[in-house]
């Protein structure tokens, strides 16, 4: 923010003033909003410890780092070179390794590199190109020098961050955005969704991000870039090879696909022929590069060049190939397996920080495996010359850097903190694009590997201003005409973790009827050995329902099943959605451990339902009605006529105890129902009329399998050569059976023969759709 004078820097001033301007309270306010937007869009990263990971809130600076436009242009000149640089680095690592044979690459940095994937050599891609996007780590000094301190190319991450960054930064300073010139980040995401459009080698065919799901720590950004651009979300077993091409399995059947934007290690796509311990890959992927019918962003193999020992030879590289100097240069960095190199740094070695060669990360972000070389003497038995003679193969020394710092809040004071940029790049119809920002990461103190997320880094917007109106380029069409695009077809893990989402809603809803009628009963006699409720308890251990807890383990189990599916359809999923789901859950585990039997537990479960029920409100308020919503609604109707079934087979059978048949019209919500239908006392055949056969009930069996006809009629392949598919048939086949009974004919023996059913219709959707 300040040049070497102590000045303010010209790009910096009409913010500063602005900031001026503010009153501590407005300031308060102004970043709640920006918090608030975060919280609401869902927006978290996944840390990882010792005792496992866990979700954390995006840690968000609210201030931007302001960079002003003249700069910005000299430094994405020098990314453009950089990153063809790369794309020849690798291009000629996997065909005819000439950088090796010249001697401008040690043989050992190719050979023993755990990046470089042999499979992949001779194998060149489908567009010609190995990468399409890349990232780049970039500092600057005290002296305003800016340096590369990574190259990012193996499956380059924050972008979607990027964005979410600018939407919160807006919230907070919406006034001073509007008023800068500020170059916008769409047209950047907007021509690379063109580009990735252009690789499709059939019309017809998909584009799909490939994630490895929800576990990974940036799972977030992945459903939300695919959310953005309008393309698929994919996990390795959402994918087969058939015939040398890649298909997507579907509810549809499979599926062209020809474009992947790789999130996850190349190593992990295809466990065929890559790692074999690969449980998120797809067989036969390396064999579909072969016949070139897939083109992978990046390319598989491209990771090589990530590996921190590269960073050593860029420049001679750079002369060699592109005949210039590196525009942007490198930290500077020496690979100790090479003699010279590796007595300068045992020369220079308190001016060193000494790590991993073969680390793909800066030495701020690697968890501690980097070491200041004035260290590395206590670390080792040997001299430190004989350490490196030993080890110098898979060791580098780099300058240790000192960064420059940008204004961070801290205790309502601005304060000066170490900062990098993660800058993106992306190879479009007119070349190379670099992202007019990216994002900064902020340190939570003066030293520079606080840098990190994983260490208590944080994340800030990226301002590039100009003198001038900028373009407001969105990515939505300006144009009055459009087009209407159908949604493609579902995936088949889509449908699978959707269908399950409405089972364990329902289960749990269903949980919470019994629960709540059983402790309010328990509340008026505070005796659990009463007929009746010792009756419910045996009927609720048959369900792996455990009274030991006023909210038991078995529920939170449920609702914790739901949270698991939704997590793995986060691109289909509303933040509101998403939001009140996990606050059902979270609200549920509080009670779990404070709520005990009787009133207190009773109005937990009252609580839950009205949570629940938002839930399912916001679900069928909003969610668009297409395939997706269809195995929704299946999975909650199944399960609903299973729960219906299993309650009337017990408070119907001729051993129920006195108040079992009310206790079911409380359960099933249809008091008043039947106090208005029926003109008699509770009796078992009103019962069963009202609950098993009504079929404007909404409670009802009857209803439950009329509307999963509905819907299984709306399917695809439900209809096959003019025959009804098995999955139609034999729902037509219970639904038509049990609309001819009767309440006299509903025995224990109908509702345990129509229970098994309804587990074989669940059995037979799967085989179809779900497998």
């Amino acid at each position: 923010m300040l040049d070497s004078e102590g000045n303010i820097r010209p790009v910096w001033q009409s913010f500063v003033a602005a900031l001026e301007r503010m009153s501590e309270h407005d300031l308060h306010e102004r970043f709640a909003r920006a918090d608030r937007y975060l919280r609401d869009a869902g927006v978290f990263y996944r840390a990882y410890g010792a005792t496992g990971s866990s979700e954390r809130a995006w840690p968000f600076s609210h201030i931007p780092v302001l960079i002003d436009e003249k700069e910005w242009n000299v430094l994405a000149a020098g990314l453009v070179q950089r990153a063809n640089l790369l794309e020849a680095v690798v291009a000629d690592v996997y065909s005819d390794n000439k950088l090796v044979e010249q001697g401008f690459l040690p043989p050992a940095l190719v050979a023993s590199n755990p990046e470089f994937l042999r499979p992949l050599a001779g194998i060149k891609p489908a567009g010609g190109h190995y990468l399409h996007f890349c990232s780049f780590e970039i500092g600057r000094g005290p002296d305003g020098n800016w340096w590369v301190l990574s190259d990012r190319t193996q499956a380059p991450s924050g972008a979607g961050f990027a964005l979410e960054n600018r939407v919160a930064t807006t919230r907070a300073f919406s006034d001073v955005y509007g008023e800068s010139h500020v170059h916008r980040l769409a047209p950047f995401f907007g021509a690379f969704r063109e580009a990735l459009q252009a690789q499709k080698q059939n019309r017809d065919d998909r584009i799909a991000v490939l994630s490895p799901g929800p576990a990974n720590e940036t799972y977030f950004e992945h459903a939300y870039i695919a959310r953005y651009l309008g393309i698929m979300l994919l996990e390795g077993e959402d994918l087969t090879v058939v015939n040398g091409r890649v298909m997507v399995r579907t509810v549809a059947g499979l599926k062209p696909i020809s474009v992947l934007w790789r999130r996850l290690d190349a190593a992990f796509a295809d466990p065929l022929e890559l790692n074999q311990n690969s449980h998120i890959g797809t067989p036969g992927m390396v064999q579909a590069l072969r016949n070139g019918s897939v083109t992978f962003v990046n390319a598989l193999g491209s990771g090589i060049i990530e590996t921190r020992a590269f960073l050593a030879f860029m420049p001679t590289i750079c002369r060699h190939l592109l005949g210039e100097d590196l525009a942007l240069p490198s930290i500077a960095t020496w690979w100790c397996g090479q003699k010279s190199e590796r007595a300068h740094v045992a020369r220079n070695i308190d001016r060193m920080v000494i790590g991993p060669a073969y680390s793909r990360l800066p030495f701020f972000d690697d968890n501690g495996r980097s070491v200041l070389g004035s260290r590395v003497s206590g670390l080792s038995r040997h001299s430190t010359a004989e350490w490196l003679e030993t080890e110098g193969s898979n060791l580098v020394g780099q300058e240790v850097v000192t960064l420059s710092t940008t204004p961070a809040l801290v205790d309502g004071k601005l304060t000066p903190r170490p900062m990098s940029l993660r800058v993106y790049a992306a190879r479009t119809r007119d070349g190379w694009q670099i992202m007019p920002g990216g994002f900064a990461r902020i340190g939570s103190g003066d030293d520079v590997t606080a840098i990190a997320m994983q260490s208590g880094g944080s994340a800030a917007d990226v301002w590039i201003v100009s003198d001038k109106p900028v373009d407001r380029t969105s990515l939505l069409p300006a144009e009055e005409s459009f087009a209407r695009n159908m949604p493609g077809s579902l995936p088949s893990r889509a449908a699978d973790n959707l269908y399950w989402l409405g089972r364990y809603i329902e289960r749990s809803e269903g949980a919470l009827r019994i629960l709540r009628a059983w402790h309010a009963r328990f509340a008026e006699s505070a005796d659990p050995d009463q007929p009746l409720l010792a009756y419910v308890t045996r009927s609720l251990s048959d369900i792996d329902v455990d009274m030991t807890h006023g909210v038991p383990e078995s529920l939170l189990r449920n609702i914790d099943s739901a949270v698991y599916s939704a997590s793995n359809i986060r691109d289909r999923f509303s933040p509101d959605g998403w939001l009140a789901l996990n606050d059902l859950a979270k609200t549920a585990r509080r009670f779990h451990d404070a709520v005990g039997h009787g009133d207190d537990a009773a109005h937990a479960m009252t609580v839950l339902l009205r949570k629940l029920a938002g839930f399912a409100g916001l679900v069928h308020e909003n969610m668009y009605r297409f395939t997706g919503w269809r195995f929704l609604t299946i999975g909650r109707l199944l399960e609903r006529g299973l729960h219906m079934t299993r309650l009337l087979g017990h408070m119907t059978a001729d051993q129920a105890p006195d108040g079992a048949l009310d206790m079911a019209l409380e359960i099933g919500d249809n008091v008043m129902t039947h106090r208005r239908r029926y003109n008699v006392s509770t009796a078992r055949l009103t019962v069963t009329d009202l609950l098993a056969l009504d079929p404007l009930n909404p409670r009802s069996i009857l209803y439950q399998l009329n509307e999963i006809r509905t819907e299984v009629e709306q399917l695809p392949n439900a209809f096959v050569n003019g025959q009804m598919s098995p999955l139609y048939r034999e729902t037509m086949r219970l639904h038509s059976m049990l609309a001819v009974m009767t309440p006299e004919t509903m025995t224990a023996e109908i509702y345990s023969g129509l229970e098994r059913d309804l587990e074989k219709l669940s059995d037979l959707l799967a085989r179809t759709y779900l497998g």
